[in-house]
């Protein structure tokens, strides 16, 4: 049996897009758990898929991809083997031929199909790292182009199997020099070639009809110049096997035709592998400078928010009002944010930001789009066999109905494009020391001792009435409860608030033991002392969580406004009454009220303005000042599965 073999140029293209492929799969899929739907990847895959370094692997193999991409096409231009992937007539007729021909025409079109998902992958994976038409459209068109890969792999082993076995599968590992191409067809050589014969047939003492226009050639072939006519008879290369033959069957007589075979052998020194290895460097120069041109765009398009320098008697007064004359003038920077849960089934957000600042106090506007102005957080509901908590997730940290809307920022000093993996950990257990998360989600800490980056987290029922935004942190993994340990509580790992109080907390008691028996354990922490005047601030009560509530409502209760429960205050309250899940008492206290806010929803959009001052002084806060990055994420009635973008902004500060 032949020994089937494969160009090395090929088979080195070949295992770097492999490589690359691979790396971009199992890292776009660990990425891809964080979506609401694909939960399922995470249950049957984990085991599979990278734990760390998730996001600084991705981008990476992107660009590897991109620039063997490239270079593959070049290569195939420039060594002569477009015949390989060639759609014409013969492919297309050759699906109904034969089975050889009709598995090389296959073969030929999956190909095609490769490129074409190859095209799409690069194109939407690079419109969704720099932001731009990064919306549900783009992110679905890469999901399914995705899942094209490993089907064309699978198909790709079959159709080279049924052509030539093992032995075809083997080529990629068996490398040889790429073989020449043969010269194009040249009208004056063919003329020659035609005098040569009649010559031969003149000489022939056998008699032959000589051709009438053999005196014709003739005469062509005695006014070309002596160079060009032995030029013209040097051997043919064999494209198939690389062996080298004269054109002319005939031995070589005497005279100026005897140098044909000499000339040939010339002719094939100077088509030797060394000179074919060219097409390969080429493509692998034009790969480099591919890849380098990724990285310099990557460099020199950073998204930047300009901080910009305002006088005290300037500054904006917090009402959620966008009339402010700071505002009026400055340009709002927009991002698209994606991948998030809810936001009418798309995930997508896009945010408009603004910010300036009197030296002491950094003021921002954000407005974002947001369908529903949810306010509803974990309400409980009166039945007739007692109180129930309307959630959908809660239990284990994953709220994704009854959720109050939320908006985030987030500021790191870390001198890196992509932070997500230096706050953000993917898996449902990135450390093997702590618990696993029971959503089945990454959590958020940073890899170092004392090293944090600043949340701000604005709630729409939480404290975000009362003018307060909740200032966290993500600093380094805390230490497991007993309850998290035993996996009754959900693991945070190093996502936590700043030192002090808040003016919110849950407006129920949950009792694990009386849970775990099959009763439902749960009641109000607080009754409201008037019913129908709590019902009155609620507005339309509607508990479909995709409605959102009425201007003017508000879903929490005040201690001023309620009482705490007790049998016989519960008894006094009808079946069917919805109660709010939130008490709200007090003012913010110690690092967590360094930040202050108003908000307002219209129109499909909330508007939210917020101050702080530029440095707080606290290790759990990042001071405004240049070349500070920073993210946003918008949440849309759900507890964790906020949007998110990829690249970061960076704020210069005037």
């Amino acid at each position: 049996m032949r020994v089937r073999k494969t160009d090395y140029g090929t088979i080195i293209l070949h295992w770097l897009l492999v490589g690359a492929t691979v790396v971009d799969f199992t890292t776009g899929l660990r990425m891809a758990t964080e979506a609401p739907s694909h939960a399922w990847i995470s249950e049957h895959l984990d085991w599979a898929l990278p734990r760390q370094h998730t996001w600084t692997w991705h981008m990476p193999a992107g660009v590897m991809l991109a620039s063997v991409a490239i270079a593959y096409m070049i290569y195939i231009a420039k060594s002569g083997l477009g015949r390989r992937v060639a759609v014409d007539k013969m492919r297309i007729k050759g699906l109904m031929g034969r089975r050889p021909a009709r598995l090389g025409s296959i073969s030929v079109f999956l190909h095609w199909v490769l490129f074409i998902t190859m095209a799409a992958l690069i194109v939407t994976g690079g419109l969704l790292f720099f932001g731009i038409e990064s919306g549900y459209v783009t992110m679905m068109i890469h999901w399914y182009a995705t899942w094209v890969v490993p089907a064309f792999i699978l198909l790709h082993i079959l159709v080279h199997y049924g052509i030539g076995g093992a032995s075809q599968l083997y080529r990629v590992f068996r490398p040889q020099a790429l073989p020449p191409p043969p010269p194009r067809l040249d009208p004056v050589e063919l003329l020659t070639m035609l005098v040569e014969q009649s010559e031969r047939l003149e000489e022939s003492e056998a008699p032959i009809k000589v051709s009438p226009a053999a005196p014709a050639m003739r005469s062509a072939r005695e006014q070309m110049p002596a160079s060009r006519s032995e030029d013209l008879v040097r051997g043919r290369v064999d494209a198939r096997n690389g062996a080298v033959r004269p054109r002319s069957a005939a031995p070589p007589t005497s005279g100026g035709r005897g140098n044909v075979k000499g000339n040939t052998k010339g002719n094939a020194r100077r088509r030797n592998p060394t000179f074919q290895a060219n097409p390969f460097v080429v493509a692998a120069a034009v790969a480099i400078f591919a890849g380098w041109a990724m990285v310099a765009a990557d460099y020199y398009a950073e998204d930047t928010v300009t901080v910009h320098r305002i006088e005290n008697a300037d500054a904006p007064t917090l009402d959620g009002d966008t009339s402010d004359r700071v505002w009026r003038n400055i340009q709002p920077h927009m991002v698209t944010t994606n991948q998030g849960d809810n936001f009418d089934g798309t995930g997508e957000s896009k945010v408009w930001i603004k910010a300036a600042h009197d030296d002491s106090w950094v003021y921002f506007l954000v407005i974002w789009e947001d369908p529903t102005r949810s306010l509803k957080q974990l309400p409980l509901i009166k039945r007739a066999d007692g109180w129930h908590l309307l959630h959908n997730g809660y239990e284990k940290g994953d709220e994704n109905d009854y959720n109050e809307d939320k908006f985030s920022l987030l500021f790191t000093t870390l001198p890196i494009t992509l932070a997500a993996d230096r706050t953000f950990h993917m898996s449902s257990q990135p450390m093997p020391d702590k618990p696993a998360t029971l959503s089945g989600r990454g959590i958020h800490y940073t890899p170092a001792p004392n090293l944090y980056a600043d949340a701000w987290e604005w709630k729409a029922t939480s404290g975000g009435p009362t003018g307060w935004m909740d200032d966290d942190h993500f600093g380094p993994p805390a230490e497991p409860t007993p309850e998290q340990v035993k996996g009754l509580a959900p693991y945070k790992g190093g996502f936590g608030a700043d030192p002090g109080n808040a003016n919110y907390s849950d407006n129920f008691v949950i009792d694990r033991d009386a849970e775990m028996l099959g009763n439902r354990g749960v009641r109000p922490k607080r009754l409201p002392k008037d019913v129908t005047a709590m019902k009155a601030t609620m507005g339309e009560i509607n508990l479909d969580p995709n409605i959102g509530e009425s201007d003017g409502a508000r879903w929490f209760m005040t201690e001023a406004e309620s009482v705490p429960y007790t049998m016989e205050a519960d008894a006094q309250i009808p079946v069917g009454t919805v109660v709010p899940g939130v008490i709200i008492n007090g003012d913010f206290s110690g690092d967590r009220a360094d930040i202050r806010c108003a908000a307002r929803w219209a129109s499909g959009h909330w508007t939210l303005e917020i101050a702080r001052k530029m440095d707080t002084h606290s290790k759990y806060d990042v001071p405004i000042k240049n070349g500070v990055f920073m993210r946003v994420a918008a949440f849309d009635h759900t507890q964790i599965r906020h949007t998110r973008q990829i690249r970061p902004m960076r704020l210069e500060v005037e």
